[in-house]
């Protein structure tokens, strides 16, 4: 397969077409970027919890947007859409993984658009883990604070939010065929 350096995922053009044979240097400007995402991703989902547990608890939902948008305090025992209900052990193990696998796969980075995915996704997933490791009932089976109720839909928080975005940004780097490391790789012709 071919491959090509992708400026846009913030590739070294120079690096020309053909694959290293040896692994490239970890990149530490892009893991720096990743790491400082991931740190303000989940101060802001920690702090934003802090918030609705304070201003939200016993009071009727506020209306953002009519019922489209509302502002909604709950515990969450399992994951999105309430999946896995009690069994929230098992949910902080794979958050546990996931988050060892994003950092393993860090040491490839040689995109600032995966770089930019990866932190919203560890940003997201250390938001949520921490509340399974210190909130009530306790270690390891805490319940997440979810706060942002869409259309009754379901309810989330801005972990959750980073952690959607990062999907998404994931799907469009893979359709568009550029991988962990920068290059962007076609289809044979």
């Amino acid at each position: 397969m071919p491959t090509t350096p992708d400026p846009a995922a913030g590739d070294d053009p120079a690096a020309g077409d053909a694959a290293p044979a040896t692994p490239a240097p970890v990149n530490w400007r892009l893991i720096g970027r990743l790491a400082a995402l991931t740190v303000v991703v989940t101060a802001v989902d920690q702090l934003t919890k802090w918030w609705a547990e304070n201003e939200l608890a016993g009071r009727e939902p506020i209306e953002i947007v009519g019922d489209l948008l509302q502002l909604r305090l709950l515990y969450n025992s399992g994951a999105a859409f309430s999946i896995a209900t009690g069994m929230t052990w098992l949910l902080t193990l794979i958050v546990v993984a996931v988050i060892a696998a994003v950092i393993r796969a860090s040491a490839k980075l040689g995109s600032t658009a995966w770089a930019i995915a990866l932190g919203l996704l560890l940003g997201g997933a250390f938001g949520n883990l921490i509340d399974r490791l210190f909130r009530d009932p306790g270690f390891p089976e805490g319940h997440v604070v979810d706060f942002i109720d869409y259309g009754g839909l379901f309810v989330g928080n801005i972990a959750d939010i980073a952690i959607t975005a990062a999907a998404i940004l994931i799907a469009v780097l893979t359709w568009r065929g550029v991988s962990i490391d920068g290059i962007r790789r076609g289809t044979a012709r």
